[in-house]
């Protein structure tokens, strides 16, 4: 018995050693700076306040798009084009694309916030439909949509009768000069529809996810909103890029739309910025040349 545990002890004295075992050094973040603080109330206000003082926008912009991903086995880049936004609240939006180099309209997007008017005239094609019609074409361009761009270049303001939740995070990136890890510390503002409850008796309410913004603590600006379906499936990603000073306005240099669903990202590079500068009727106004196919989606 007794050669017995003195064979367990030559096999545990490796472990209790340290030669089973090896530690090496990893690089610590550094912290991208000092870290603010919040709270869901302080950062709601924020968000409303700011869709609150915007009563029209007008972009000067570069697109950049890609198609294709993991489910089609392959993608696709675009050369980058010119382009214009309009926005005018409630809900009306035009989306100008031009060609590049002879700078004809690649496509023509136009909406009220009921009904939308999409011409893309390299196919002689109009596209009419509801707002918040879920149809899809086969061509990614022809599956733009007002709300990807009224969600993404403007966040919606946050209605009093919805839930919201805050948790901290953090992000890790790679300053590509120095090769230092920089982490960034964040907060996860999650946006869900008001509680309902279960068919079954003593279960808890059900909710669902509308969106999640996100912000960084150095400076409690938004990094980033994903926004769900009603399925719960992520329908929109944005990311905001480096915030820049357009005549005393801070507002992202780019914005990165992706669509997962429908496998196609779009860039939006922001030139100039008008804020708040009036914006008529006829400014939303579209003729469909004559010829053209018109597709009807519902």
């Amino acid at each position: 018995m007794r050669r017995s545990w003195v064979k367990v002890l030559a096999l545990l004295v490796p472990v209790m050693t340290g030669c089973l075992s090896h530690t090496r050094k990893l690089q610590q973040p550094k912290l991208a700076g000092a870290v603010m603080n919040s709270d869901a109330t302080q950062l709601v206000e924020q968000i409303n306040k700011h869709y609150d003082s915007v009563h029209s926008l007008f972009l000067t912009v570069d697109f950049a798009a890609s198609v294709g991903g993991a489910r089609s086995g392959k993608q696709t880049d675009y050369t980058s084009f010119h382009g214009f936004i309009f926005l005018r609240k409630p809900q009306m939006l035009r989306v100008i694309g031009e060609v590049p180099v002879i700078r004809t309209i690649a496509f023509n997007l136009v909406s009220d916030g009921n009904t939308f008017t999409l011409i893309i005239p390299h196919y002689s094609k109009a596209i009419e439909g509801s707002a918040s019609t879920t149809s899809r074409g086969a061509n990614p361009l022809e599956n733009l949509r007002p709300n990807i761009f009224l969600d993404s270049v403007l966040i919606q303001k946050i209605a009093p009768d919805r839930v919201v939740t805050l948790i901290h995070s953090s992000s890790t990136s790679l300053e590509p000069h120095s090769k230092q890890l920089i982490e960034t510390p964040q907060y996860d503002l999650t946006v869900l529809k008001t509680g309902r409850q279960t068919s079954k008796e003593g279960l808890p309410l059900e909710d669902k996810p509308l969106r999640v913004i996100r912000f960084s603590r150095i400076d409690l600006m938004p990094t980033e909103q994903d926004i769900y379906n009603n399925d719960g499936d992520v329908e929109t990603q944005v990311i905001y890029g480096p915030y820049q000073n357009f005549n005393g306005t801070q507002f992202p240099g780019t914005i990165t739309i992706n669509r997962p669903l429908d496998e196609y990202r779009i860039t939006i590079t922001v030139e100039k910025l008008a804020l708040n500068e009036p914006l008529t009727d006829q400014t939303f106004e579209i003729q469909i040349p004559k010829g053209y196919k018109v597709e009807k989606m519902r």
